[in-house]
């Protein structure tokens, strides 16, 4: 069994204290909860920061979801990759196309369990809009998603509405852009 930072022995239950201190001290507010589902995609919005990563692990103890993440390749090289992926973390190549949406519908299907956890901009740097990988792996996997945001106005970090996409993106993408319209990013 491959254990991943959410699940290790002993290492676990220290994680989920240092993760409500972590947030305690740098005065963040926890608010919502992940839906009661075995498999789903999270959108971890907005990705901005390098603080958004361990914000959103502190999240994911928090709430004791064992989350998994799509991260760029790069992050995973030596000497942090093993941790990474200790993490739970999952590498995307970005410069060729390896099918990530096909590739992340098949670990669903080869999963009891999985919390898919995606930032939608895709890079930490300003975008115009999402990429929609995360809506088509959804779809095809025929999972719900959880909204996750950092709002770093309000300082509060949290899991938001959950959306079942029906194939209508437009629709369901403006249910989506609805909820972030109010999240501010760092």
């Amino acid at each position: 069994m491959r254990y991943t930072l959410f699940d290790t022995p002993l290492i676990s239950p220290l994680m989920r204290g240092m993760a409500f201190s972590f947030l305690k001290i740098f005065g963040w507010r926890l608010e919502g909860r992940l839906p009661d589902v075995e498999k789903l995609v999270v959108i971890a919005a907005h990705h901005t920061s390098n603080w958004d990563l361990p914000i959103l692990l502190s999240l994911a103890f928090a709430l004791r979801a064992k989350a998994c993440w799509l991260g760029k390749h790069s992050l995973f090289r030596r000497p942090l990759g093993f941790l990474f992926r200790w993490m739970g973390g999952i590498p995307v190549y970005r410069s060729a196309s390896h099918n990530m949406v096909a590739q992340s519908v098949e670990m669903f299907r080869n999963s009891q369990k999985l919390i898919l956890t995606i930032p939608p901009e895709g890079t930490r740097s300003k975008v115009s809009h999402w990429k929609t990988g995360f809506y088509y792996i959804a779809l095809a996997a025929e999972v719900p998603i959880a909204m996750a945001f950092i709002d770093y106005k309000r300082k509060a970090v949290g899991v938001g509405p959950t959306l079942y996409p029906t194939g209508d993106i437009e629709a369901d993408m403006e249910v989506i852009r609805n909820f972030y319209a109010n999240v501010t990013a760092k």
